[in-house]
């Protein structure tokens, strides 16, 4: 007797749900930020996981505290071909100093670049542009392996990153990704302390006036008691790459 063939079926449901990130945030309330990635790590609450790093002014204490418990999850970084020297050499140095085993640089589709950037100056008239082909597309790619990814985002960069949760959906994506955002409710003062109990180098260009650094062309010095973020596309109705889209962020 022939045995009946069972049809394999793909899940083409979301990963996670506006319900799954409620569900996070509450579960984690009240618990330090390394006690909550110690519990979403360690306990698998959210599947295959990656790093977005830009390797900035203050990425090296989240990559910290997630090295402590997993030093080899990937760590995608965005090499968009306009990144400052000193960013590229601070990346190398994080590398070296914390242990990271997996980093993975992301870069523009050359086809892409050929056909809608050859002079490289899109990012001079068209800086939405530019992030989509340099930074949206290459990231959107690479997360499609993965069921969540950590962020950086703090609330007092900007307002639009006010009232951020720890646990969201990536609007971004339509398959339900979840973005975890650990560091959402540090502040400055708290990131200042961990650089300075674990000794952690500082990016370089921060002593030169760039408390938030993004591409070169489109980063600039910020004056003391302005938004951390206000030197970036200075001159432009934008607040973000892309990435991150400000306004759509649930309030939990």
């Amino acid at each position: 007797m022939n045995e009946v063939r069972k049809i394999d079926r793909l899940d083409a449901g979301p990963r996670f749900s506006e319900h799954d990130a409620v569900r996070l945030n509450r579960m984690f309330r009240g618990s330090s930020t390394l006690e909550m990635l110690e519990g979403v790590i360690k306990g698998d609450l959210a599947g295959d996981l990656a790093i977005v790093s830009s390797f900035g002014a203050e990425s090296a204490v989240l990559l910290h505290l997630i090295a402590q418990i997993d030093s080899n999850i990937p760590v995608l970084f965005l090499d968009t071909g306009k990144h400052f020297a000193e960013t590229l050499a601070y990346r190398d140095l994080l590398v070296s100093r914390i242990g990271l085993t997996n980093l993975q640089v992301l870069t523009p589709d050359p086809d892409d670049l050929a056909k809608r950037d050859e002079t490289g100056l899109r990012w001079s008239y068209d800086p939405d542009g530019c992030c989509e082909i340099r930074k949206v597309k290459p990231l959107e790619k690479a997360l499609a392996d993965f069921d969540a990814s950590f962020t950086g985002r703090k609330a007092f960069q900007s307002s639009t990153r006010a009232n951020l949760p720890r646990f969201e959906i990536d609007t971004t994506d339509a398959q339900g990704r979840l973005k975890i955002n650990p560091l959402i409710d540090w502040s400055a003062e708290d990131i200042a302390a961990y650089f300075e109990e674990h000794d952690l180098p500082r990016h370089p260009l921060i002593a030169k006036g760039f408390p938030s650094i993004g591409c070169e062309p489109c980063t600039h010095k910020v004056a003391p008691g302005e938004d951390p973020r206000s030197g970036r596309w200075k001159g432009w109705d934008k607040t973000e790459c892309g990435i991150h889209k400000p306004g759509e962020e649930p309030f939990l």
